[in-house]
């Protein structure tokens, strides 16, 4: 469960970091030109084939979900690895996250324990899931797409998110009861 206010606080986060790249509230935002303007690297895991060949066939080509991205601490400097093997929307929405966890100056977790699950920190998670979100898809951009009318395959296109992603931001934001009581505020007024 997110603390109260953060959700209006990720919103403005992502509007100033809009404003920071030259960008309108509503624009399209690419996680990759975000990651290069914070200075965070950001390599393939396919990268590492030549060392770790079968490694990265198990992450990329057998079993992609076991591996989406990380952030690797070293001081203060952070560097991003992100699985290639997914489909861009997906590895746009994965480096976004990771991007949300800088932005929110997340602390790194422990060292994972080789024989239990890897340390989570479910209030971090949450909020780089709905920070990363927010930069994808901002409130302003979701709120002009239903006011247009735009389909989801297309909105999903020019954010290049998933449609799974959009109908998240357009339902958690109120995009369309905004749009449809703005227009039935429009239609009265005539």
């Amino acid at each position: 469960m997110l603390r109260r206010g953060f959700k209006k606080e990720a919103h403005a986060l992502a509007r100033e970091v809009r404003a920071d790249l030259g960008l309108a509230p509503a624009d399209p935002l690419d996680p990759f030109a975000l990651a290069g303007s914070l200075e965070i690297p950001v390599y393939p895991v396919s990268d590492l084939r030549d060392g770790a060949a079968e490694a990265v066939r198990h992450l990329t080509e057998r079993d992609p979900s076991a591996f989406s991205a990380v952030t690797i601490f070293e001081g203060m400097h952070k560097t991003i690895w992100h699985n290639d093997g997914h489909a861009l929307v997906r590895q746009r929405s994965n480096l976004a996250h990771e991007i949300a966890h800088a932005l929110l100056f997340h602390t790194p977790g422990s060292d994972p324990d080789p024989v239990h699950a890897r340390p989570w920190d479910r209030i971090a998670e949450d909020e780089a899931q709905w920070l990363g979100g927010a930069l994808l898809v901002s409130e302003e951009a979701a709120v002009a797409l239903a006011r247009a009318g735009t389909d989801l395959v297309s909105g999903a296109a020019r954010y290049g998110v998933s449609t799974e992603m959009l109908t998240f931001r357009l339902n958690v934001t109120g995009a369309v009861i905004r749009a449809h009581r703005s227009k039935r505020r429009a239609s009265s007024a005539r």
